[in-house]
């Protein structure tokens, strides 16, 4: 019979897995509370930190839809709910665990894909989303700017070559007499 404590915590976790963007889950065994409270500052508003029961986790998972954790969910087990940049959460965490060799991540969940422990550490590689942003912006303005002077490009020629067509005529024309003229 499930008490009402479980039936909570089942409750609010699924709510939790239903609300992030993604899941890390972790092995703390070995970490101090200091150490965890750390992690959690270290994490910042981007991720909650929790510390879970497994039967309760996959349950939890489960009734959110969430179906590829289970093989993570054994020994001692955290959860990292990720709500914003799942990169800038993978690298609190990898950054974390290099220097506490105790934290271990097993794998996770990033909208709806399994990841594994190696595919979270190639996430927290990559850069975070708003240096992307700025790239993708700067490579758009820079494409732009090319094609503006792509297509400005023939209009000045041809305005450079009748200037100097014009000048040519404009001298010649003073100093050399016109064709009929010279017919006469």
């Amino acid at each position: 019979m499930a008490t009402p404590d479980k039936v909570a915590a089942v409750e609010e976790m699924t709510d939790k897995f239903r609300n992030s963007n993604a899941a890390v889950v972790t092995a703390y065994t070995g970490l101090s509370v200091a150490q965890l409270k750390d992690l959690r500052r270290s994490l910042g508003d981007n991720a909650q930190y929790r510390v879970v029961k497994n039967t309760l986790t996959k349950i939890a998972a489960k009734e959110a839809g969430v179906t590829t954790l289970d093989e993570f969910l054994q020994g001692s087990t955290a959860v990292a709910f990720v709500t914003g940049d799942p990169v800038e959460a993978a690298k609190g965490l990898r950054d974390f665990a290099k220097t506490n060799p105790a934290l271990v991540i097993k794998g996770g969940v990033l909208d709806g894909k399994a990841l594994s422990a190696d595919e979270i550490k190639k996430l927290a590689d990559l850069e975070s989303r708003e240096v992307l942003l700025a790239k993708l912006a700067g490579g758009m303005k820079a494409s732009m700017a090319k094609a503006a002077a792509t297509f400005q490009a023939p209009l000045t020629k041809f305005v450079r070559t009748a200037d100097a067509l014009r000048d040519k005529v404009e001298q010649g024309g003073a100093g050399t007499p016109a064709p009929a003229e010279a017919a006469e």
